[in-house]
């Protein structure tokens, strides 16, 4: 196969057939497979029903394209790495079980994406990184942010001098993401939480800017009192009568995001509390934070922050990255995708927009670029981000969450240590 070819076709398996692995990158990657070549020959996952849906949802956007195709279910994780119509391995299972699949998938000889968080733990981490080392060949990760373009451009500013030398950074996530309570990622072991889950998009951007490592972190926050447990509240929103703005699949955030149903009959007939989508916000028995403000102080200087909430409300501003230089700032607004440039001590200012065509589409249209990112990277191009930048981010998110257990005590990220 000439993997330099743009019309070569490349098979991939899906290890992991949830919302991530399955509708929004494997429906990418469907939806423009004429133009990658990119071919899901089939998909792996705990739950076989769960793999049947999405193998049927993949076809039936295959047929939608004009492309006679069929996606497989494997049955084991071996034949979905082994098999050798097999060249490319998405990984999208749940964060503490990304270590044996991409062990596997490089053990096979196979090209390999990690969706983000890297993992829960460093030791996972470090092995991933270590198994990415023996193969001498990299590993792609998901963080979005990377293929995003307005973040894509306020990074490319802040290393070119528009602001002078980057000195502070505010990354302000407000987010309406109460499903971090009612998914697996109420589960800490699993998930690492709703930091690592999403926080770790945040604090490898902090680590993109500032383009050194990070020496002391220190958080304040936790958990709120607004998802106090409740033992009588009925266990899932399918369930509950109950007038709440946090019902699954009904709220703003739901909708605007495409995820305003359950995608499949496998999340309604899921007993386990792990494998539902809609758990109570109040059900008893989560253990994640909702909220911190993490300080992080770098080895060149420069100072961030994080100012990050699971409970904020629906709004346009609810992520924003302001940078400070020595001679300017940005703001950059994720929702409307512009950027607010001063520059030249005040002298000179310009609202920088993108008129981008792929923005309707998942993540402000970074899906669609990493998929087409995915093909470069199967081609030979080195990745944006891969296994060094997940095991600097998840060293970030460690710290914090050591911090806000030890009262905002700095925290040397590079110090910590791998638990075995």
């Amino acid at each position: 196969m000439d993997v330099g070819s743009p019309h070569s076709t490349v098979g991939v398996s899906i290890i992991g057939a949830g919302e991530r692995g399955v509708y929004f990158v494997g429906t990418r990657m469907a939806e423009i497979a004429a133009e990658t070549g990119f071919r899901i020959v089939g998909v792996h996952d705990a739950l076989p029903d769960r793999a049947r849906f999405a193998a049927e949802h993949l076809d039936a956007i295959y047929a939608s394209c004009g492309i006679d195709h069929r996606v497989r279910v494997f049955d084991d994780l071996d034949e979905a790495v082994g098999t050798v119509a097999v060249n490319l391995v998405l990984v999208t299972t749940h964060t503490d079980a990304h270590r044996r699949p991409v062990e596997a998938a490089i053990a096979a000889g196979k090209r390999v994406y990690l969706d983000k968080p890297i993992s829960v733990t460093l030791d996972d981490a470090l092995a991933i990184r270590e198994a990415e080392e023996r193969a001498g060949s990299s590993i792609m990760m998901g963080f979005t942010r990377r293929y995003e373009r307005p973040w894509i451009e306020a990074a490319r500013l802040a290393h070119t001098g528009a602001i002078g030398d980057p000195q502070m950074v505010l990354l302000r996530s407000v987010i309406p993401y109460t499903r971090y309570l009612q998914l697996w990622h109420r589960d800490n072991a699993r998930s690492g939480g709703a930091l690592n889950d999403k926080g770790s998009h945040h604090f490898d951007v902090l680590n993109w800017i500032a383009g050194a490592p990070a020496v002391s972190v220190s958080a304040v926050g936790g958990r709120s009192s607004i998802f106090t447990p409740d033992p009588d509240a009925p266990a899932r929103c399918s369930e509950c009568d109950r007038t709440c703005p946090y019902r699954r699949h009904e709220t703003l955030v739901d909708r605007f995001e495409g995820v305003g149903r359950v995608a499949n009959p496998s999340w309604s007939r899921a007993r386990n509390i792990e494998h539902r989508n809609d758990n109570c916000v109040y059900l008893p028995g989560s253990d994640i934070d909702d909220h911190a403000v993490v300080s992080v102080r770098y080895a060149n200087g420069m100072s961030a922050c994080l100012f990050f909430a699971i409970f904020g409300p629906w709004a346009e501003d609810q992520e924003t990255l302001e940078i400070v230089g020595s001679t300017g700032r940005l703001r950059m607004e994720r929702h409307s995708g512009e950027i607010d440039l001063v520059a030249d001590h005040g002298h000179r200012r310009e609202t920088i927009c993108f008129q981008d065509p792929d923005r309707g589409s998942t993540h402000f249209g970074a899906d669609l670029q990493l998929v087409r990112t995915l093909r470069r990277f199967y081609g030979g191009e080195k990745p944006p981000v891969g296994v060094a930048e997940g095991v600097a981010s998840l060293r970030m998110v460690l710290a914090a969450q050591k911090s806000l257990r030890e009262n905002g005590q700095p925290i040397n990220p590079q110090t910590l240590e791998a638990v075995q």
